[in-house]
C-alpha cells in the first residue's frame, strides 16, 4: 500500500518546489529473505526544508514575495482596517514579470584533468556563436547575464556576449555544475551521499537568489540570461514548476541549448522552451 502511494504522488508532482514530501512519504521497499519487501523511509535533505501543499496543488508563496507573507498583521491599525491593508499589500506587490533565460555552456573538452583546461572544443565555440545570434535575434532589451565561474561557462559567455552589446555581465560560484539531489529512477554511477549534500544546498541557494518573481519596486519587464550547466538548469526547472525535483537527470539538453522560463507578477511560472537548439544545424548538436 505505502509503495502504491509513493507511486501516486509521483504522478501527481510535488507542490511547493521542496523535496520534503517525498522523502518523508516515499517508502522504498527492500527485499526480506522470504520475499517480502521492508519498507524504509527516505530522509529529505536538511536543505530541502519542510513540506509544502500536498500533491497537486501549487504553492502560490514558494518564493516567500506573496505580499500577504510579508506584512506584520499583528501591527495592522484597527481603526483603518481594511483599506491600511490593502495598501500595504499593494507596496510589497509585483508588478513586473521576469523573463529568464537557462543557457547551457557549449561543448568543452571533458578529458581534461583540471577544471582551467576544460576549455570549449572548436564546435563548443561554434555553438556559442549560433546562441548569441539566437538571442540577439529575438529582439529583446536583456537586462544582465549572469554566468557559472566554471572555465566552459565563462568562455560560453564571452563569446554569447560580443553579439549583444552593453548588457552586463555577472560571475557567481553558486550556478557551478553539481549534483544537486539523488536523481529517482537512481543510477548506479551516480555520486555518493556526501556529494549532494554539499552541492545540493549550494544548487537550492542559487534557485533561491535567483528565480523568484519582480521586486516590487521593479516597473518594466526584464530578460535576464543565465549562462551555467545541465544539472543546475534541470533541477532549476523542476523547481520553479513545483515538479519532484529528483527527477531532474530525466531531463536531457543539449550544449547552447536556451530554456525559457517566464515569472508573472503573481507567482505563476510557465517553461516557453526547454533545451531549445532549433536554430543550430544538426550537425553542430551536441549534449557532451
Amino acid at each position: 500500500m505505502a509503495f502504491r502511494q509513493a507511486l501516486q504522488l509521483a504522478a501527481c508532482g510535488l507542490a511547493g518546489g521542496s523535496a520534503a514530501v517525498l522523502f518523508s512519504a516515499v517508502a522504498v521497499g527492500k527485499p526480506r529473505a522470504g520475499g517480502d519487501a521492508e519498507s524504509r523511509v527516505v530522509e529529505a535533505p536538511a536543505w530541502a526544508g519542510s513540506a509544502r501543499p500536498g500533491p497537486g496543488v501549487w504553492d502560490s508563496n514558494w518564493d516567500r514575495r506573496e505580499p500577504l507573507s510579508l506584512v506584520n498583521l499583528r501591527k495592522r491599525n484597527l481603526e483603518s482596517g481594511e483599506e491600511e491593508l490593502a495598501s500595504r499589500l499593494d507596496h510589497y506587490k509585483a508588478k513586473a514579470t521576469r523573463h529568464i533565460f537557462l543557457i547551457r555552456h557549449s561543448q568543452y573538452h571533458v578529458d581534461a584533468s583540471q577544471e582551467k583546461d576544460r576549455t570549449l572544443t572548436p564546435l563548443g565555440r561554434e555553438q556559442a556563436e549560433l546562441t548569441g545570434l539566437r538571442l540577439a535575434s529575438l529582439g529583446l532589451k536583456f537586462n544582465k547575464i549572469v554566468h557559472s565561474s566554471m572555465t566552459r561557462a565563462i568562455e560560453t559567455t564571452d563569446i554569447i556576449s560580443k553579439h549583444l552589446p552593453g548588457v552586463s555581465k555577472v560571475s557567481t560560484d553558486l550556478l557551478r555544475e553539481g549534483a544537486p539531489i539523488e536523481p529517482d529512477p537512481p543510477v548506479s554511477h551516480w555520486k555518493p551521499e556526501a556529494v549532494y549534500y554539499e552541492d545540493g544546498a549550494r544548487i537550492e541557494a542559487a534557485f533561491r537568489n535567483y528565480i523568484h518573481r519582480a521586486d516590487a519596486k521593479q516597473q518594466e519587464d526584464s530578460y535576464e540570461i543565465f549562462i551555467c550547466h545541465a544539472n543546475v538548469i534541470r533541477y532549476i526547472v523542476c523547481r520553479a514548476l513545483q515538479f519532484p525535483p529528483e527527477g531532474w537527470l530525466r531531463l536531457s539538453l543539449n550544449n547552447g541549448s536556451i530554456t525559457h522560463l517566464v515569472v508573472r507578477p503573481d507567482g505563476r511560472v510557465a517553461l516557453r522552451a526547454l533545451g531549445d537548439t532549433g536554430f543550430m544545424p544538426p550537425d553542430k548538436i551536441s549534449r557532451s
